[in-house]
């Protein structure tokens, strides 16, 4: 099976063209190699899948012949992606300003002062 239409019948790419598109990039390799979207893939094989700065890898378990829903593709796929790779992806995901109540409104000067202390971003 062409690697570019497992990644969408994994549903690891919402069209095939951007499974093609992500293999013609770079983005998509099997070992060191990077491949193309006609390379073929074969069970037991693992691939690495490069987005958003985050390298993630998964193993073949089986190979299908149509897309599947999402409840099924952990029987065709493994994600074996490293501990490391895992933490860098939270660290992007995680929130970069502070949440409020809502119907709050601003902080005080006093609350904000808090916030600088707490954060260690005060003006010292």
């Amino acid at each position: 099976m062409r690697i570019d239409k497992f990644l969408w019948a994994v549903r690891l790419f919402k069209t095939r063209s951007e499974a093609s598109e992500a293999c013609r990039l770079g983005r998509v390799r099997i070992g060191e190699d990077i491949v193309k979207a006609a390379k073929e893939i074969k069970e037991n094989d693992v691939f690495h899948l490069s987005r958003h700065g985050v390298t993630f890898s998964y193993q073949v378990k089986e190979l299908l012949k149509n897309r599947v829903g999402a409840a099924k593709v952990a029987d065709y796929i493994v994600d074996v992606t490293s501990s490391e790779e895992k933490a860098k992806l939270a660290m992007q995901q995680a929130p970069s300003f502070e949440r409020r109540d809502p119907r709050t409104g601003r902080p005080t000067k006093r609350e904000r002062r808090e916030i600088d202390d707490f954060k260690g971003s005060g003006w010292e």
